[in-house]
């Protein structure tokens, strides 16, 4: 018998710049931990069309463009 997937809608993100922005912020959080303190800030508003500028600031300007169907229901 199969499990229930327990997995949340962003697990499931398997590509799209969802996926990418998340990528890029584990990467950013692991990297801040391993040099023992960092700052990092998450800002997002909604554009044309409905799309999510997502920005990821920590030292340097992470930008990622999310089309509103690639946003988790």
């Amino acid at each position: 018998m199969d499990e229930p997937n327990h997995a949340t809608p962003l697990q499931r993100a398997k590509s799209g710049q969802i996926r990418e922005a998340l990528d890029r912020l584990e990467g950013l959080v692991v990297e801040g931990l391993k040099h023992g303190f960092f700052d990092l800030s998450i800002a997002c508003e909604i554009s044309n069309g409905g799309k999510r500028q997502l920005v990821i600031r920590a030292g340097k300007s992470h930008k990622f463009t999310i089309p509103e169907h690639e946003v988790p229901r």
